[in-house]
């Protein structure tokens, strides 16, 4: 990998070129990571609304209609369901591994095979999140695992 930076001081704002031979799993990741840096999300934590960087959101969780969003220090509600934050996520690196998480894929620490072809994810705070079968394919793919 070749990295170039150059400082202009008449630039109007940043830019950033990614020039690769074929798009894969790593250059999706890097866009993700990128295109994350500037954006937010808006979550409740006891009366007060938070903009949480959307880089720092490990994983969403629905519970009985609930949306909790967790981050390395902390748990807030969303008032979004999972299928909306599912579509506004999507393209940031995000990926549903249940009927009821999703999970940000640079977030994840480790994976193991478990039974009926499930699989255990272990999250960077140390979480474990199991993803059903039915997702469990496509989180492979997305991680460029198959």
């Amino acid at each position: 990998m070749n990295i170039e930076i150059h400082v202009d001081e008449k630039a109007a704002d940043m830019s950033i070129s990614v020039t690769c031979k074929q798009l894969t799993p790593d250059v999706e990741k890097l866009i993700a990571e990128l295109r994350m840096m500037n954006h937010q999300l808006t979550a409740k934590k006891e009366d007060e609304i938070y903009l949480l960087d959307i880089a720092k959101i490990i994983y969403i969780e629905s519970v009985d209609r609930t949306c909790f969003i967790y981050t390395e220090e902390d748990m807030y509600e969303s008032d979004f369901r999972l299928y909306e934050l599912e579509r506004q996520l999507e393209e940031y690196g995000f990926c549903r591994v249940s009927k009821s998480c999703l999970i940000r894929l640079s977030g994840i620490q480790t994976l193991k095979a478990d039974v009926n072809r499930k699989i255990r994810v272990t999250m960077s705070n140390g979480e474990q999140i199991m993803a059903s079968r039915q997702y469990a394919e496509e989180l492979k793919k997305r991680l460029g695992v198959i």
